[in-house]
This record gives structure tokens, sequence and C-alpha cells, in this order.
């Protein structure tokens, strides 16, 4: 059953970044046990940053030494903590990978990195530009992997976190996303949640991309009148195989879309999904190309490389017809 959207509103902004320290600011004033360390870019005047003030002994600043901070993540953890480490995401993914690999998996601590700016919205530029992170996270034992679709959809996972047993990153986007879900709805880490059913095509998405998925599907409804479903792949790793397959023989079409490369990301997680399982229906994935990117911001990135509503429509229809 295909949960309650506000898709069909189109300037409902969230803000995930601001999201996840007002959960953890809330958990900390429930008397919920945790650390929290992180990296120079939490201001303040952050909702993070009343967690600093209200709770300063529980708090660490690395500034940029971003490796040393995820290092010293573990650290706690061994001794006993639940640490959440928010890290700017190119630093984390790049200039963090050998912390994260051997004192973060081997370890197999309760350490959740919180991987901000990611895909192209860090508005950095192609060295910036978090497009590899999910292709080193897939590949590294004991990691989990979760996406957030808005900011409703971060503090579930930050909450639901607490009760989970090993790392885990959590990855999500710079701000100013639209919010895709309305009200409560059930959520679990690893379980896939079909946001729209549709009965001609699926959309796997996951992150700030799955709104406009949504905004795709409802213009190829209103354009060709196709029927297209929307999956909300939210856990990365593991990946939902059931859902996946599901969708995919229940209409033999199936895209993904996704701000990470098309090498490794949640696109080559699912190819290997349907074929392994002898799928011959129609697949495309739809990305970054194996490329750096263009300078822009990241609405025009999308656009430029057919990642936005439009490009989604376009290259369904392609497929379809």
């Amino acid at each position: 059953m295909a949960v309650q959207t506000t898709y069909n509103f189109d300037q409902m902004l969230s803000n995930a970044r601001e999201a996840y320290g007002e959960e953890l600011y809330t958990m900390a004033k429930e008397g919920k046990d945790f650390v929290f360390t992180f990296s120079d870019n939490v201001a303040p005047s952050a909702s993070a940053g009343k967690l600093r003030k209200d709770f300063p002994d529980r708090c660490f600043n690395f500034g940029i030494a971003e490796a040393d901070q995820v290092g010293a993540s573990a650290g706690l953890a061994l001794s006993g903590n639940i640490v959440f480490a928010q890290v700017f995401g190119p630093f984390l993914s790049l200039r963090a990978a050998d912390q994260i690999h051997t004192d973060i998996a081997y370890n197999d601590v309760n350490v959740r990195l919180i991987g901000t700016h990611s895909g192209v919205t860090s508005g950095g530029g192609p060295t910036h530009n978090v497009i590899a992170d999910l292709a080193l996270y897939r590949a590294i034992p004991n990691l989990t992997v979760v996406v957030p679709a808005d900011a409703g959809q971060c503090c579930k996972v930050i909450r639901a976190s607490m009760e989970f047993e090993g790392p885990m990153v959590i990855r999500i986007d710079r701000a100013g996303s639209p919010n895709v879900y309305a009200g409560d709805y059930e959520f679990e880490i690893g379980k896939a949640i079909e946001t729209l059913e549709g009965t001609d095509g699926y959309i796997i998405s996951c992150g700030s991309n799955i709104y406009e998925a949504l905004m795709a599907a409802k213009m190829l409804k209103e354009q060709s009148n196709l029927s297209i479903g929307v999956l909300d792949m939210h856990t990365i790793k593991p990946l939902d195989t059931e859902a996946i397959l599901r969708v995919a023989y229940k209409t033999g079409v199936v895209v993904t879309v996704e701000d990470h490369s098309v090498n490794g990301g949640l696109g080559g997680a699912v190819a290997e999904v349907l074929c392994e399982h002898g799928y011959k229906g129609i697949f495309k994935r739809i990305g970054m190309p194996d490329e750096f990117s263009v300078l822009g911001d990241s609405d025009a990135i999308y656009n430029f490389y057919g990642m936005d509503r439009h490009g989604i429509v376009k290259t369904l229809q392609s497929l379809m017809h």
C-alpha cells in the first residue's frame, strides 16, 4: 500500500541537515545516551549547535581533521558509546575512507556517520561533489547505508538507529529539498517504501531524488496516461531485494534515479539483483555519467544530465514507446 505524499505541492521544503540536529537534541532532552562528534561546518546557530550548547560534555569538535574524527568516533564506540558523527560528505567518503573501513566497519562498532552535502548538492564543484561514496560504502562489510528522502525520514532514521547494532552511514543532502511524505508512516531500516503504486513501470530511487521521481510520475500520468510507481529504496545496504523483484516482475519496466555516479551506486545494486534473478524486462540507470560534473547548482546539474523530472520523463517515454 502506497503511503500519503505531498508531491502535488511543489514548494514544501525540508532541511535534513537541520533535522538530524533537531532529532539528536530531542533525544538528548529525552535522556537517551549517545555521543556527538562533528566537523567544522556545524554553526552554533544550527540545530546541532543547540546540542553543543546544552550538552557540551557529549559533543566533540574535530575541526577539519575528518579522518581523526572518524577514528576517534570508533574509539568512543569501543568504549561503549553510541556515536553520531557528522562529517562534510566529500571528506567523509574520500579523506576518511581508511578509517571507515578499518576503524569503524572492521570493528563493527555503533557509529552513525552522518555524511552531509551528498551528490552534487554540495555546491563546491567537481572536487566537492559526492558521487562515488555509495560505491565505496557498498563494498565495505558490516556497513549499513541509509539515504533519507526528506527531513522527516531523516528523523526516523536517526531515531531508529539508536536501537540498531553495528555501523551505519546516513547520507543527506545539503538542504532545501521538498518534503515527500505527509503524516506518519511505518519506517524500517532495510525495507523499501512503495511511495506511489504503478502498473506500467517503476522508478526506484532514494534521497531527495524521490521527489523528482514523484513529479515525473505525475507528468507521465498527465501527458501519456502512464501509471508509474515510485519505490523509495532508502536503505542501499542491505538492499530490499524482495521489493525490487516484486515491482520489476509486476510491470517489466524499471528505472533507477540517484544523485551518484551510475557506477556502483543504487542503479548498480538494482542491476545486480535483476541480473542474478534472470530479469528480462526493461531496465535503465539515471544518474551522474562517468565524468566529473559540469559547474552549476544542483538543479542545473540535474537538468543537464537528465536527472530531473523532465529527464526522467524523457527516458521513460523513450523506453516505453
